[in-house]
C-alpha cells in the first residue's frame, strides 16, 4: 500500500493537490499519519478521544479508495462497536468528509459488508468470534480499541492469518491501552510501528472540560494515565503483584544448594480435555547471603493443549531436571487420579496431593505478601508467568492464571504450609 503523500511536508505540491481529494492529510497530526517505512502493525496508543478513531477510519479509506486494499477486515470488540463506532459513528468510515466527490460507502447489513465506490470492500468482523475470521483474505484490517477485545489472542492470530492479499498487507490498530499480553506483545515486536497521543493533544475537537470531568471520575492516577494519557499501567486496585515486586528481587544465578525444591502441579480443569492448560512451576529454598531463608523460583514449564500422559511426562522430567524433592499438585479436579498419571509418567519423587479450600485469590495473598517483602526471587525472566501475576484480579486478566496457581502450590509448600515452612513475619 502506497502511503507516501501522508508523510509530505504541508507545503509539497503533491500532497496540496491530494489534500483536496484527502483533507486529512494536511489536517492530521503527525501521530494520527502512519509510520514511515516498511511496517506490518501501526499501533495508535491514545487517551479517551484523542482523535485515534477518526485515524483508523481515514487509514482504511485511503487504503481503499487509493492504495489498492481492495479487500479489508473492520474488527472490532463487538460486532454491535464495528457497526455503531467504525462505521456509523461520528469518526467513522461513513462520517468522513468526502471532498472529491465520491459517494458515501454503503453499509450492507445482510453481509456485514461496506462497499466503496470503486468497488473497495471492507467487511465487519467480531473479536468475540475469532473463528469467522477464518477463510476470508484481505489486503488491510483496521481494530479497533484491540485492548477490550473479549478473546484478544486468538482473534488478532486469525486476523494476521487472513492477510494475505497484495505485497505488502498491514494492519492498523487503534486503542485505549490497558496491561493485557497482547498488547504487550505487539510493543516489542519489531514489525510494529507505535504511535502516541493524549486527550489533550486532541483537545480542539472535544466539549470544553472534558478531560477534567473524565479525570473527576478516576479513581486513581494510574486510571489517568491510562485513560487520558495512553500509557500502558501494569496492575491497579486489585492487583496482588506489582512490577517492582518482581524486578526489585530478580536474580541471574541460583544459589549452589537448596534445602527444598518442589514442582507446583496446577492440573487441567479436566484432565480428559486436551486443550486444557496445565500450570507447571519449580521453586526452590535456600538460605541468602545477608538476607535469610527465601524462595527461588526457578523454571515454568506451564503447557496446554497436551494429553494427560504428556503433561504428566512434562511435570516428571522438570522434577528430575532441577532435583526436586516433591511434586505438590491440586487435586480438586482429578483426585488419586492426578497422583496415578504423575506416577504413570515416570515422577521420579513423591507426589502430594493439595485441596483448594479457599479461592484463587485467597490462596495467592499470603505469596504475594511474601513477593512484597522480598522473600520470593525469579531467577531469570518468566515472561509468560509474570503476565499472570501482574493480571490477576485486575479487568486486564486473560484467561485462567494457570501457572500462578502451580506457582502459589509450590511457594506455599516451601514457605507457608507444613512442619518444615520457616516462620516469617511477612504473614
Amino acid at each position: 500500500m502506497n502511503w507516501a503523500l501522508w508523510h509530505a511536508e504541508a507545503g509539497d505540491p503533491g500532497i496540496i493537490q491530494a489534500a483536496e481529494a484527502v483533507p486529512f492529510l494536511v489536517e492530521a497530526r503527525r501521530s494520527q499519519r502512519p509510520p514511515p517505512g516498511a511496517w506490518r502493525n501501526w499501533l495508535f496508543l491514545g487517551g479517551r478521544g484523542s482523535g485515534k478513531t477518526r485515524a483508523g477510519a481515514e487509514w482504511a479509506r485511503f487504503g481503499a479508495l487509493y492504495a489498492g486494499a481492495g479487500r479489508i477486515a473492520l474488527v472490532g470488540a463487538s460486532m454491535a462497536d464495528v457497526r455503531e463506532v467504525m462505521i456509523e459513528g461520528p469518526s467513522g468510515l461513513r462520517a468522513l468528509h468526502v471532498a472529491d466527490g465520491a459517494a458515501r460507502p454503503v453499509y450492507q447489513s445482510s453481509r456485514r459488508r461496506l462497499v466503496f465506490e470503486n468497488g473497495a470492500e471492507a467487511y465487519a468482523f467480531s473479536a468475540e468470534d475469532p473463528d469467522s475470521l477464518r477463510g476470508p483474505q484481505f489486503h488491510a484490517a483496521w481494530c479497533d480499541e484491540l485492548a477490550a477485545w473479549p478473546k484478544g489472542g486468538g482473534a488478532w492470530h486469525q486476523m494476521q492469518l487472513a492477510l494475505r492479499l497484495g505485497a505488502s498487507p498491514q494492519v492498523c490498530a487503534t486503542t485505549t491501552p490497558r496491561p493485557i499480553p497482547l498488547l504487550k506483545r505487539l510493543l516489542v515486536d519489531p514489525n510494529t510501528m507505535v504511535t502516541r497521543a493524549t486527550t489533550a493533544d486532541n483537545a480542539a475537537n472535544l466539549a470544553p472540560g472534558f478531560a477534567e470531568a473524565v479525570a473527576a471520575q478516576l479513581p486513581d492516577q494510574r486510571l489517568i494515565q491510562q485513560e487520558l494519557l495512553g500509557e500502558i499501567v501494569d496492575g491497579g486496585e486489585h492487583a496482588l503483584w506489582t512490577r517492582s515486586m518482581i524486578e526489585d528481587h530478580r536474580e541471574h544465578a541460583a544459589p549452589a544448594v537448596f534445602d527444598d525444591i518442589v514442582v507446583g502441579v496446577d492440573p487441567p480443569a479436566s484432565l480428559g480435555r486436551k486443550a486444557d492448560a496445565c500450570g507447571i512451576v519449580a521453586a526452590g529454598r535456600a538460605v541468602a547471603t545477608g538476607f535469610g531463608v527465601r524462595c527461588f523460583v526457578l523454571a515454568d514449564a506451564s503447557v496446554q493443549g497436551l494429553k494427560p500422559l504428556d503433561w504428566a511426562g512434562r511435570a516428571s522430567a522438570l522434577a528430575g531436571q532441577v532435583g526436586a524433592r516433591r511434586v505438590v499438585a491440586e487435586a480438586n479436579q482429578g483426585g488419586e487420579m492426578v497422583r496415578e498419571l504423575l506416577n504413570t509418567a515416570g515422577c521420579p519423587v513423591p507426589v502430594e496431593l493439595v485441596h483448594a479450600r479457599l479461592n484463587k485469590a485467597g490462596r495467592a495473598q499470603p505469596v504475594s505478601a511474601l513477593y512484597a517483602k522480598g522473600f520470593v526471587v525469579h531467577v531469570g525472566a518468566f515472561e509468560a508467568l509474570e503476565e499472570e501475576l501482574l493480571t490477576f484480579g485486575t479487568d486486564a486478566q486473560d484467561g485462567s492464571p494457570d501457572r500462578m496457581d502451580a506457582l502459589v502450590w509450590a511457594v506455599r509448600a516451601l514457605m507457608v504450609d507444613g512442619p518444615s515452612a520457616p516462620r516469617l513475619r511477612a504473614l
